[in-house]
C-alpha cells in the first residue's frame, strides 16, 4: 500500500489544476475513476471564458483566470488557451429591465460592458429577427481550448512528481489518528488529507468517506451541432439569451453549437442527451434567427454541478479537519481553474495565496457556510 501526503479524488479540470499547483509540495495522487481523465464534464464543455458567467460573486475568479489562460507562464504552455470570440447578450423589448439588472450588478467590476441598439445587434447577427432589439455586447469573452488546458495541467503535475491512477473508482475512505485508507477498484492507497474534487460525484465521495454531503447536485446541460444555412459566420460572437433560454456559438467549419441552457436534475453517471432539450433549442433558435437547419450532426449532454447557493466550495470540511473540498464548480470550473487552483492551493497548504488572487475573499466559498 502507497503512502502520500495528498490525494485527490477525481481527473478533471478540477483535480488536474490542483494537482498542478501543489504537487511540488508534497506527494500527490489524483484518482480518476475513468480509463481515461476529463471524461465527463471537462470534455463536453461548450468551452467559452466570459467573466459575467456564473454572477458577481463568481466573477472575480475569472477575470483573475483570464491573463493566465491568456498568457501562460512559459514553463506550463507555450501559447494561449484562449482565442478572441466576443458576446451579445440580447433580449426583447419585454426583457429591457432584465437587460438594465444585468448592467447594474457588474457595475464596478471592471468587466467592459457595451449597450447595443438594434441595428448593432442586426449588423453582428447576420439572420436576427427584428424583435430583439436589446443587447449588451461583452467584447472581452474568448474560446477556450479546454483540451489543452487540461492536458497542460496534467504534464505539470507529472513534472513535479505527480501520480495519477485510472480505472480507480472509490469504494470506500476511512479516517484513523494516522489518515486515510482509501479502497479503489484500482488498490488500497493511504493519505494524510484527502481532496474531493469528484465533480458531479462529490456528495457521493463524501459519502463514502463518511462526510457529511453539503448538497451538491448534478445538472445536465444538452448541446446539439448543427449545420444552417447559410454559413455560420467564423467570427460571430457568442450569442446568449439574457434571460439564460439559449446560447450558441461557431464551432467551425460553419458549424453552430447550440443549448437551450437547460439544468435538468440527473444522478451522477455517463449522461445522453436528452431529445426533448435538442428540440427546445433548435426551436428557441428559430425564434433568434432565420437560419436554416440542414442538418443535426452530433448531441450530446454533461453535467454540471451546483452547491446549493450555486457558488462553488472551496476548504477543509467543517467536522473533518483532514477532508477538503473542491467541489460545487457548475459551469464555470473550466473558465475559473488557474484562479480556484492557486486559492484551494493556498487553503489546503496554508501558504500565501498567488499575488493573481490576493484580493480574492476565500470566504463566501468556504464549505463552513453550510456548518449552520
Amino acid at each position: 500500500m502507497t503512502d502520500y501526503d495528498i490525494i485527490i479524488i477525481g481527473g478533471g479540470i478540477a483535480g488536474a489544476s490542483l494537482g498542478a499547483e501543489i504537487a511540488a509540495h508534497a506527494r500527490v495522487l489524483i484518482l480518476e475513476m475513468e480509463d481515461i481523465t476529463g471524461y465527463h464534464a471537462t470534455g463536453r464543455s461548450v468551452a467559452f471564458w466570459t467573466e459575467s458567467y456564473g454572477g458577481p460573486a463568481v466573477q472575480p475568479l475569472t477575470s483573475a483566470s483570464g491573463p493566465l489562460l491568456a498568457n501562460p507562464d512559459s514553463n506550463f504552455s507555450s501559447t494561449s488557451f484562449l482565442h478572441p470570440r466576443g458576446a451579445i447578450h440580447i433580449g426583447r423589448q419585454e426583457n429591457r429591465l432584465s437587460i438594465d439588472n444585468f448592467t447594474h450588478q457588474f457595475a464596478g467590476s471592471g468587466i467592459s460592458l457595451d449597450r447595443l441598439q438594434a441595428s448593432d445587434l442586426a449588423a453582428r447577427i447576420p439572420g436576427l429577427r427584428e424583435e430583439w432589439t436589446h443587447g449588451i455586447s461583452e467584447p472581452s469573452t474568448a474560446d477556450i481550448d479546454v483540451g489543452a488546458l487540461h492536458a497542460a495541467y496534467f504534464r505539470q503535475f507529472a513534472r513535479c512528481g505527480g501520480a495519477l491512477q485510472t480505472g480507480a473508482r472509490l469504494m470506500a475512505a476511512k479516517h484513523d489518528h494516522q489518515g486515510w485508507t482509501v479502497e479503489t477498484t484500482g488498490g488500497s492507497f493511504r493519505c494524510v488529507t484527502l481532496v474531493d474534487a469528484a465533480g458531479a460525484w462529490a456528495d457521493d465521495v463524501a459519502k463514502r468517506c463518511y462526510v457529511v454531503p453539503l448538497g451538491i447536485r448534478p445538472l445536465q446541460r444538452t448541446v446539439v451541432q448543427l449545420r444552417v444555412e447559410p454559413e455560420v459566420p467564423a467570427n460571430l460572437p457568442l450569442v446568449l439569451d439574457i434571460n439564460e433560454r439559449f446560447y450558441f456559438k461557431p464551432a467551425g467549419g460553419g458549424r453552430l453549437w447550440l443549448s437551450p441552457h437547460d439544468e435538468e436534475p440527473a444522478a451522477p453517471g455517463d449522461v445522453a442527451p436528452d431529445e426533448v432539450a435538442v428540440a427546445t433549442a433548435i426551436d428557441r433558435l428559430h425564434q433568434v434567427v432565420d437560419w436554416r437547419i440542414a442538418a443535426v450532426e452530433r448531441k450530446w449532454a454533461g453535467l454540471r454541478s451546483f452547491a446549493p447557493d450555486r457558488l462553488p466550495v472551496y476548504g477543509y470540511d467543517s467536522a473533518q479537519p483532514n477532508f477538503f473540498w473542491f467541489a460545487g464548480q457548475g459551469g464555470f470550473g473550466i473558465q475559473t481553474s488557474p484562479a480556484a487552483a492557486h486559492l484551494a492551493s493556498a487553503l489546503l497548504l496554508n501558504q500565501e495565496p498567488h499575488v493573481s488572487i490576493a484580493g480574492i475573499d476565500p470566504a463566501p466559498y468556504s464549505p463552513e457556510r453550510f456548518s449552520a
